[in-house]
């Protein structure tokens, strides 16, 4: 029988290869669940308001709480990247990234994320009104806000999707060196916003830690499930 020669920079990963990843994925979630269940408990018993204020303040001008420290750039700044984890623009980068991982033949990786998405999504409403905590009330916020502050919506669903995204754009890539590149970017965009969200006086910093916590474990749990339902071939 004839075979096709394999050329050496194109590798396919073994099962065995994938075992040490999913073990470091596996404890990876239980520490951020973990983490958030701390969190989600010293809230309730409101034993973070010192160190949530002390945050909030050091972010402030002293003696003028309505002006974040930086000036108006810095602030004009933060104002853009909370846009990134607002539902206008992650609307539309979900369906242009899912769209084009469809496109591509990978129909489903996109569906499997549109999935974890619209649930995660859910997700983070439910929390937020059984949580219900109030926005800070110690500053002016920097932007219009309506509902409950814990997890932070934009910090947990801007890990979520930009988290989840980085992935499915990273399953596509053959190279290494472009996935954690993808993988990086879109960590950092997630930092960014969450750390916006306090910047602008409309979280408290333990609404974007959570809001992190779990936006990651929703994340690293799609992962674990990708790679069972969307193996990958990678190039040198």
């Amino acid at each position: 029988m004839h075979q096709h020669p394999v050329t050496s920079s194109e590798i396919t990963l073994p099962p065995w290869w994938r075992r040490p990843l999913i073990i470091v994925l596996l404890f990876a979630l239980l520490a951020v669940v973990g983490g958030f269940l701390d969190i989600a408990s010293d809230v309730r018993e409101q034993e973070t308001r010192n160190f949530d204020e002390a945050v909030l303040l050091a972010m402030r001008v002293p003696g003028d709480l309505s002006d974040p420290v930086g000036g108006p750039y810095i602030e004009e700044a933060a104002r853009d990247f909370t846009a990134l984890g607002g539902v206008s623009l992650l609307t539309l980068v979900t369906i242009t990234a899912f769209g084009t991982a469809y496109f591509a033949k990978r129909k489903r990786l996109a569906w499997l994320g549109l999935a974890f998405v619209l649930a995660g999504s859910g997700m983070t409403s439910v929390l937020k009104s059984g949580y219900n905590r109030p926005r800070p009330d110690l500053v002016e916020h920097g932007v219009a806000v309506s509902n409950a502050s814990f997890p932070s919506g934009h910090s947990m669903m801007g890990a979520i999707i930009w988290l989840i995204l980085g992935i499915v754009v990273a399953r596509m890539c053959e190279r290494r060196r472009e996935r954690i590149f993808i993988v990086v970017i879109s960590c950092l965009i997630t930092l960014l916003i969450g750390v916006s969200r306090v910047y602008l006086g409309v979280h408290w910093p333990t609404d974007v830690v959570a809001g992190w916590m779990l936006g990651a474990a929703w994340a690293l749990i799609f992962w674990l499930v990708a790679m069972k339902v969307d193996p990958v071939r990678l190039r040198r």
